[in-house]
């Protein structure tokens, strides 16, 4: 796959799906800087996993919902490589409850780490980026925030929100050469479905057409795709990585 920039930070990528998209970006030669809150130890065991495979990486650790952080985070990453080529927004949390018992501070606080924060990065990475009219930005939303989830009202409207607010930043970034998708993943086999008994996990793939969960790496695979040259005239678009589950 190929790629004009240098360089990509990966935010919550210190384990899971994150780890993934760190891992797979480093295999294709971009210097991949790992983002995490509270994992450090798993952050620095990625770089070392990435450098023992030949790729370059570099762990920062900040929390992606504090705006002032974050900014300085960009504005680190800038100094030490020239430029922010590409940006993950991938961090994100859950707070389930039912929505009759769902208090506003459960709300918020899922608005807060995974759309407040999503539009934070979206907005400081277009400002360094516009300087050399090159970028793209690919946020990790969910099939929750397309067809709604019972228990997980917070987690649909922040992951809705990055939907939709990912086409504006698209509108808004297009003639500064900058791309803005992104990729909304469905039930993924991750450290939190293993723990699933294998009947509720029947009963998710019994509705899944490919029946089966996805990997991973293929919501890596689709990310670096929609980061690349080979995705050059796209932009504001979603990319459904669910095996058939919600084809809307």
């Amino acid at each position: 796959m190929k790629f004009s920039g240098k360089n990509v930070l990966v935010t919550g990528s210190s384990r899971g799906i994150g780890a993934e998209i760190a891992k797979t970006l480093a295999s294709f030669g971009l210097k991949v800087w790992i983002n995490y809150r509270s994992g450090a130890v798993q952050a620095d065991a990625v770089k070392e996993a990435i450098e023992k495979e030949g790729g370059r990486a570099a762990v920062i650790g900040f929390d992606v919902s504090d705006e002032s952080a974050f900014t300085d985070a960009i504005k680190t990453i800038v100094s030490s490589d020239g430029e922010l080529s590409y940006l993950v927004n991938n961090a994100g949390i859950t707070n389930d409850k039912l929505a009759l018992r769902m208090k506003e501070a459960d709300f918020m606080s899922v608005i807060n780490a995974n759309l407040t924060s999503c539009f934070i990065g979206c907005r400081e990475s277009m400002k360094a980026m516009r300087k050399k009219k090159f970028g793209a930005v690919v946020n990790i939303a969910s099939i929750v925030g397309e067809t709604g989830n019972a228990g997980q009202t917070n987690y649909a409207a922040s992951k809705g929100g990055v939907i939709a607010m990912t086409k504006s930043f698209a509108k808004e970034a297009g003639t500064s050469g900058i791309r803005y998708n992104t990729v909304t993943p469905g039930f993924i086999a991750t450290e939190m479905t293993d723990a699933l008994s294998d009947e509720i996990k029947e009963n998710f793939t019994s509705n899944i057409p490919m029946k089966r969960f996805g990997n991973a790496s293929e919501v890596a695979e689709a990310t670096a795709f929609l980061l690349s040259d080979h995705a050059s005239y796209i932009t504001g678009e979603t990319l459904k990585v669910n095996g058939g589950l919600n084809m809307a």
